[in-house]
């Protein structure tokens, strides 16, 4: 069994019996240490809007790889950072799963039949006041990005191995209010993940170790 076959399955079996969580008192805020999380929530908003977020990982067969946008430097919240293609929960959305699908066709023009749903990673907080559920999913090649530029900028690859690379995990500091906290940053080439996408990559992270 190959490499990329081998991870594919772990990500399957590690995810197999994931749910999408209804309540956002049971997300933590993203890109904390476990440590930090009780001294920081008060920083978090009291009724955080549901959203939802496609972890896209692309099934090639030199490896897998996690397909990252960049987001339009004149959006209000955000702007220019490297994100997921995503947002908020609408009413005529099923569930997680299907909010991500549509935000991802509406975003970057990946449709779903190149998407296979894989499970959902813990939901997490962001300071911008959502509670976002991460959706992890495996993407066959062959797609065509179409970026709708008034939200992306511009559309990305990096190796799965790069972000399950401890080395390639950043520490630094960051002041949050009255609070010192840590974080992680996952640098590659010439873009820096950070903030809450860098706190779900590292939560796919510990879901996949095996150490």
């Amino acid at each position: 069994m190959n490499d990329r076959i081998a991870l594919k399955r772990l990500i399957e079996e590690r995810l197999k019996d994931s749910r999408a969580v209804p309540d956002p008192t049971t997300a933590v805020p993203a890109g904390f240490s476990a440590n930090d999380i009780e001294a920081i929530r008060a920083y978090f908003p009291a009724a955080p809007i549901a959203a939802a977020v496609l972890v896209p990982i692309v099934d090639h067969e030199a490896g897998l790889s996690v397909l990252l946008t960049q987001r339009a430097s004149t959006l209000k919240n955000h702007a220019g950072q490297i994100s997921f293609p995503g947002g908020r929960i609408e009413p005529t959305d099923l569930n997680p799963l299907e909010a991500a699908l549509r935000e991802t066709e509406e975003e970057i023009g990946v449709t779903r039949e190149y998407i296979t749903f894989a499970g959902y990673l813990e939901p997490q907080l962001v300071l911008s006041g959502y509670w976002v559920t991460p959706v992890v999913a495996f993407v066959q090649p062959g797609f065509a990005l179409r970026l709708d530029h008034r939200e992306v900028e511009t559309a990305f690859e990096v190796p799965l191995l790069h972000i399950l690379d401890s080395v390639n995990h950043r520490q630094r500091t960051r002041e949050l209010g009255a609070v010192t906290v840590q974080v992680y940053d996952i640098p590659y080439e010439n873009h820096n993940i950070w903030g809450a996408t860098a706190g779900m990559l590292m939560s796919l992270y510990q879901l996949l170790r095996t150490e």
